[in-house]
């Protein structure tokens, strides 16, 4: 598919891939990157930077190449469905699945279950990523949702973009806020030191909002409800550590490797619900995920 766009006033000054993100709403910006990196989109008829910072008038052209055919095996892992029909499929992925094949995964992954459960995904998430819209981390469990035509992906994508999917976690963290709830509003970078996590507290990060409610007090613990307004990479677990409040289990971010002197086995995060427009239908779906038996057994154990 090919693309032309003269740059207006909205994005002069901004990032080539950031603009072309903008753009073609079915590609992200790391699509957009990797479209430049690869050469397939022109500035001007000439080659860019990611980078390059736009002037009125330019002109950004190039295509976006048929998705190849995907490289991933197909793997008989067990999959619990929450709704699935031509367009979408949606998954209660459970803690301990790696989303999509990289390096150090290239098996045993839930793109790898989902190719051996559908006949067809997306090619728009590329090879490795057929029908990716969104994730989850590996050691967060929960509702997410898959495209299984080009068009479902689009609109997912957009729908992303434009804040417009509801998504709601819940999160046990160490100790106990005052207020019952609150807001985050504090932009994402990566960590300058450490390139596997993420940060608030440096330079050039990408705005990033969070709301939280307290669901239950414990004596050393509180449950939240936690609802995203945009979705950074990691943000649930970067926001909370950031306000004292790490997410149990969660060592990356200060939640301790030790669950409150208990064995838990992975990051207390459940993705409760998803809400969305059906790319087909127009019609508003809510998908829920009740909290998985391991958090459940776990909460229970702890002093009230």
């Amino acid at each position: 598919m090919s693309f032309t766009h003269e740059v207006g006033e909205t994005h002069v000054g901004k990032r080539l891939d950031v603009a072309l993100g903008e753009l073609e709403p079915e590609i992200s910006r790391a699509q957009a990157r990797r479209l430049i990196d690869d050469g397939d989109v022109m500035l001007d008829g000439h080659l860019a930077k990611p980078s390059h910072r736009l002037n009125s008038g330019q002109r950004i052209s190039g295509s976006i190449p048929a998705a190849l055919p995907s490289s991933v095996e197909p793997e008989a892992i067990p999959l619990t469905v929450l709704l699935e029909d031509p367009h979408v499929i949606a998954i209660d992925k459970p803690a301990g699945l790696v989303v999509h094949p990289a390096a150090g995964h290239r098996a045993g992954t839930l793109v790898n279950a989902l190719l051996h459960h559908c006949d067809n995904l997306s090619g728009v998430g590329g090879v490795l990523r057929p029908g990716i819209v969104h994730r989850l981390d590996k050691d967060t469990s929960g509702v997410l949702v898959v495209a299984k035509n080009d068009v479902a992906h689009r609109s997912l994508a957009e729908q992303f973009k434009a804040h417009s999917i509801d998504r709601e976690y819940l999160a046990l963290v160490r100790g106990t806020p005052r207020a019952d709830e609150g807001s985050i509003d504090a932009p994402i970078a990566r960590h300058p030191k450490d390139r596997k996590r993420y940060t608030t507290r440096s330079s050039g990060g990408r705005e990033a909002r969070t709301h939280w409610r307290v669901e239950r007090r414990l004596k050393e613990a509180t449950l939240l409800r936690v609802r995203l307004e945009t979705g950074r990479t990691h943000q649930i677990r970067v926001h909370l550590a950031s306000i004292g409040m790490p997410v149990v289990a969660d060592s990356v971010y200060g939640g301790g490797r030790a669950a409150l002197g208990r064995s838990l086995g992975r990051q207390a995060l459940h993705a409760t619900l998803l809400g969305f427009d059906h790319p087909k239908t127009g019609e508003r779906v809510r998908l829920v995920s009740e909290l998985p038996e391991d958090l459940s057994v776990f909460i229970a154990g702890l002093p009230g």
